[in-house]
């Protein structure tokens, strides 16, 4: 399935039906009088958070919901029927605002369907109109008139999907955030050993102990000047806005361009000023350093040396090796910890 987060839609309620005018003729009735029926509702356009959905692919390919009108009101005071409601089922956390469709502008936001479950009317049907039936008074026996339904609301709006998760996984491109994420859940993202494998966010449940639960997002494309839009650019940051912490991972084999060990405190710090850039609550989160590929390094001293320096400015520090299996239980347990402290 095509990971797409964003979409621009038009939506479009049902009108009211027209009330009838309407009188009634029977034989042997002498006195028949209006009997005019009401028009029906129309349909309005709910949108709803859906756990099962993951993605707006479906809303680039169908760009127009519209609900049905209500039907005419009828004689022998017969209302109209309403028209059916149309249900639009959204990614949990997809958040909705109104759209200038001339300058392609994003405006302000509607609503943030950030529950599951959570349901908001984009567009309320148009109420039917009154049968003329529905005039009629002790000095007015015969209203003559009938009223036209109301037209149902429309407009444009910009769908932009933030995921949610507990935890999102940050760090350089190959620092091993595919691999941790499916060692630790059933995600299966593709992992290969050159920049940029991860092109869309991946989502995966982890079980831990205690029948405890919690979800971690894979957020790709981190780059010196992501925030500025290299690389993958600020387009995924978004996705580590709602989480609780931050799991911050460093390969401990990387290397620079000279082939020499990199310094990754400095890669820490870059990192984190791309956050910073994006988002100064999101650069605030509660991050635990992760010091990754643990089996492949020959100097157990490179690993004491960044586990002292990291605990030092007062992080949590966990060695692992996804492959191996290494500290990847103490990881979960330390995440699981902090989410539901």
């Amino acid at each position: 399935m095509k990971f797409i987060d964003e979409a621009v839609i038009e939506v479009r309620a049902g009108h009211g039906g027209p009330g009838a005018r309407h009188f009634r003729r029977e034989k042997f009735v002498p006195l028949g009088g209006p009997d005019g029926g009401n028009g029906g509702r129309g349909g309005s356009v709910i949108l709803v958070a859906d756990p099962n959905v993951h993605t707006l692919l479906d809303f680039k390919f169908q760009a127009v919901w519209e609900a049905q009108s209500g039907e005419s009101g009828a004689g022998s005071r017969k209302d109209g029927r309403a028209g059916p409601d149309v249900r639009i089922k959204l990614p949990v956390g997809t958040q909705v605002f109104s759209y200038d469709a001339e300058s392609n502008e994003q405006l302000d936001l509607v609503v943030d369907l950030d529950a599951a479950g959570r349901e908001f009317t984009l567009a309320k049907g148009g109420r039917g109109g009154k049968g003329n039936a529905f005039f009629k008074t002790s000095t007015n026996q015969a209203p003559e008139h009938s009223q036209p339904g109301e037209k149902g609301e429309a407009g444009t709006y910009q769908l932009s999907l933030k995921l949610v998760a507990d935890v999102g996984l940050v760090g350089f491109p190959n620092a091993g955030k595919s691999t941790l994420i499916s060692r630790i859940s059933a995600a299966r993202p593709k992992i290969a050993d050159y920049p940029f494998t991860t092109l869309v966010p991946n989502l995966g449940v982890v079980q831990a102990k205690g029948g405890r639960s919690f979800v971690v997002a894979d957020i790709p494309g981190l780059i010196p000047g992501a925030s500025e839009g290299k690389g993958l650019g600020i387009r995924f940051l978004k996705h580590v806005e709602r989480t609780k912490i931050i799991a911050h991972l460093l390969d401990l084999t990387q290397l620079t361009e000279e082939g020499e060990e990199a310094n990754l405190e400095e890669l820490f710090d870059c990192i984190n000023g791309e956050l910073r850039n994006f988002s100064e609550e999101v650069a605030s989160r509660e991050q635990i350093v992760v010091l990754t590929k643990a089996d492949a390094v020959s100097s157990p001293e490179r690993v004491e040396h960044y586990r002292e320096r990291f605990a030092a400015r007062g992080f949590q520090v966990v060695v692992i090796s996804s492959v191996a299996g290494t500290g990847i239980d103490e990881l979960v347990e330390s995440l699981a910890k902090r989410v539901f402290c």
